[in-house]
């Protein structure tokens, strides 16, 4: 019902018939609609927190490339496998109240600050380029979030394992082929 009709249009008794409960049922778990709004919320950023899997760069079973790839599928199997919820997240969620937003900043901090350490450790390792983490998690955090709101908000049609690749050509190619040249210079391919 959240992501049908939002979290202030959604009324307690569409939501306790769409769950097939009595209302009665509804009071002894939760106490009001927030309440309930506020669990799913929860649940979801516990699924999606255990699907991030720390890289090992000494796993001789599955390449660094293979491993990141893994995350990026289970990260977006995560959030595809339920797009209500995710849509919940990427719009109801937001401006609910100021301790709901506090809740989902804390959420995207923690969210950027492992995937910032990520890119330091990749860094470390040479296997992310030089540059600013901070920047790189924001940008990666920003196409992960375009990239959902297309697919679950505006109903883009793309392939779960389509995004996948995408998300990690992105990543590891990026999308700018310039030399070192002055500002404009283009590196032409045959």
């Amino acid at each position: 019902m959240f992501a049908k009709r939002g979290y202030h249009a959604a009324k307690i008794d569409e939501i306790v018939a769409a769950a097939n409960v009595a209302r009665g049922t509804f009071y002894l778990y939760f106490e009001d609609k927030r309440a309930i709004f506020e669990e799913i919320v929860d649940r979801a950023f516990a699924r999606l927190g255990m699907s991030f899997v720390r890289v090992d760069p000494e796993d001789a079973t599955r390449t660094v490339s293979e491993q990141i790839q893994e995350n990026i599928r289970r990260i977006v199997s995560t959030l595809l496998e339920d797009r209500a919820t995710t849509k919940i997240l990427l719009s109801d969620a937001v401006g609910l109240d100021p301790a709901f937003d506090r809740k989902l900043l804390v959420f995207y901090e923690e969210v950027g600050r492992l995937l910032e350490e990520s890119f330091a450790d990749g860094q470390k390792l040479g296997v992310v380029s030089e540059g600013d983490t901070k920047m790189m998690t924001i940008l990666t955090l920003g196409a992960l979030k375009e990239m959902l709101y297309q697919v679950v908000m505006r109903g883009l049609a793309m392939e779960e394992e389509t995004i996948v690749a995408e998300i990690f050509r992105f990543l590891s190619k990026g999308c700018l082929r310039v030399n070192d040249g002055p500002v404009g210079s283009v590196t032409r391919s045959a």
